[in-house]
């Protein structure tokens, strides 16, 4: 990850992996890109509808396609980077704008794996079961939004690692502690400790069944589904803070990928999510509402945009620490 400034791949030969690692990446960079495109597809079939007077009935006609064609733009962005991770040219693409697809891709969807896994369980809502706006949406849309989202998540999950693994060694390989820890500073520790308590603390509360900063009027929203998406948040914004701590501090002892990996994915989610809600409750769209007070929603995705960015920004300077000291 030292080329996400300079914009060059390691030379090939110093990030071999064995053929197997090498064809998992392929096939699973392939099926997320067909998995996404599934949900692209429904995604056009929702703007179409929309051009032709069929919107839902909480949205304006101009909400609804805006909205939908965010959607279709980051779907398209996923699918190109799905094929990136499969094709042996991918790790010719410029490392900077690569870096920043990869994590907010692997940031919105990989953390999701866990959740829907347990909302399959207790009964949660991974899709939902409305076209966005409240009004049913047909049995075939719900199929392929699922297969999406799971087929994409669990793709970059397998492609992702491999494909930084082979083009950035060096802040991959060997094991926490086997060099002099990155110099991160106590301070910024600090800094990131409170950035990311805040927020996971105010999750978890709401999880356990707590009710302070929610609105009594939309309370009710914080349902089953509810309470396990902030937990979820919680889950990874900690694991993400530890994952950090590991590198910083060089132990405890285990193979270097794992935290980097769960670090990158972390700081990635903390970073995607808030960004895609904050302009939700900044704009309220159609009519949006959220279970939390609209002052909380701002304060807590705010929070979380910052702790991302200073959460990647560890992680950077440790790769590219590690890569000087390799080098």
């Amino acid at each position: 990850m030292d080329t996400t400034v300079k914009g060059t791949a390691t030379p090939v030969g110093t990030g071999q992996v064995g053929a197997g690692w090498t064809a998992a990446r392929v096939v699973a960079g392939y099926g997320a890109a067909l998995s996404l495109s599934l949900y692209l597809a429904v995604k056009v079939v929702w703007v179409v509808a929309a051009l032709l007077g069929h919107t839902p009935s909480t949205f304006t006609d101009g909400d609804w396609v805006l909205l939908n064609a965010v959607t279709v733009a980051m779907s398209i962005v996923g699918i190109a980077l799905g094929l990136v991770l499969a094709q042996r040219w991918g790790r010719r693409v410029p490392a900077p704008p690569l870096v920043f697809f990869a994590w907010m891709g692997a940031g919105f969807l990989i953390p999701m794996i866990p959740y829907m896994l347990f909302s399959a369980v207790l009964g949660g809502s991974a899709g939902g079961g409305d076209s966005g706006g409240g009004d049913a949406a047909p049995s075939w849309e719900l199929v392929f939004i699922g297969i999406g989202f799971a087929g994409m998540a669990l793709g970059l999950a397998i492609a992702l690692p491999v494909y930084m693994r082979e083009r950035w060694p060096a802040a991959f390989l060997g094991r926490v502690g086997d060099r002099p820890p990155s110099p991160l500073g106590r301070s910024g520790l600090r800094a990131l400790y409170i950035l990311v308590a805040a927020p996971a603390l105010l999750w978890t509360y709401w999880t356990a069944g707590g009710t302070l900063g929610l609105s009594p009027a939309h309370r009710d929203l914080m349902d089953v589904n509810g309470r396990l998406l902030a937990g979820n948040s919680a889950l990874w914004a900690l694991i993400g803070a530890a994952a950090i701590r590991t590198i910083a501090t060089g132990r405890p002892r285990m193979p270097l990928w794992i935290p980097m990996a769960l670090a990158f994915t972390s700081s990635g989610s903390l970073f995607a999510w808030a960004a895609w809600k904050l302009p939700w409750a900044l704009l309220r769209p159609g009519g949006y509402a959220a279970a939390e007070y609209p002052a909380v929603s701002v304060v807590q995705h705010g929070l979380g945009v910052i702790a991302g960015i200073v959460m990647l920004a560890a992680l950077l300077k440790a790769a590219r620490t590690r890569r000087s000291e390799v080098g």
